[in-house]
Order: structure tokens, then sequence, then C-alpha cells
């Protein structure tokens, strides 16, 4: 069974920056992040393959830059200019070509104003 620990969150203010950190017991071919603000549906925000592609949402391109490392099967996101709708719980997420996909535990970010 595949386990993926998050950690980083925390509170912030607006226009500082966060890192999240993701590592996953074993190697995944897609590793990411999702975004779940208190009474919606969770929501991606960015991917990447384990040759470097990325995929962002357009609501977190040019602040948040996704990347991992392949030798800790670790995946990262760097938060910067953070805002007040950026609050929400982070989840780590990996994605296996064969159709599985894995789930952190999540962590909470919140942004004050």
């Amino acid at each position: 069974q595949v386990q993926l620990v998050e950690s980083g969150g925390g509170l912030v203010q607006a226009g500082g920056s966060l890192r999240l950190s993701c590592a996953s017991s074993r190697k995944i071919f897609v590793m990411g992040w999702y975004r779940q603000a208190p009474g919606n549906q969770r929501e991606k925000v960015a991917t990447i393959t384990n040759g470097g592609t990325t995929n962002y949402t357009d609501s977190w391109k040019g602040r948040f830059t996704i990347s991992r490392d392949n030798a800790k099967n670790t995946v990262y996101l760097q938060m910067n200019s953070l805002k007040p709708e950026d609050t929400g719980v982070y989840f780590c997420y990996g994605h296996q070509p064969w159709g599985v996909d894995y789930w952190g535990q999540g962590t909470q970010v919140t942004v004050s104003s």
C-alpha cells in the first residue's frame, strides 16, 4: 500500500510564502496537489510527471511552482504571493498509469488578510 505524507502547511499572512512537501513510500508516475476550500469540492492545483512535465490550474499559475525529487519520491509545492482565497486543505495526489490513485491525509493552509 502506498502512503503519501504531507508536511509544510500552516498559517501565513497574505503575500507570504509556504512550501509543501509530500513524501511517497513508492515511486509514482504522476504526483500533484489538490486544494479543498471550505464547502467546496477538491480541485487540482498542479501535477508533475516523473519526467518533469507540469500542469497547473490557471488560478495558481505564476504564483505556485510544483517540483519533485524522484530519488526521494517527494513532490513539493512552492506557494508565493499567497491570498486569503488560497486557504484550504491541500492534498497530495499520486497516479499510476494503470489507473490507481492515491491521496494523502491533507495539510491545512490558512492565509490571513
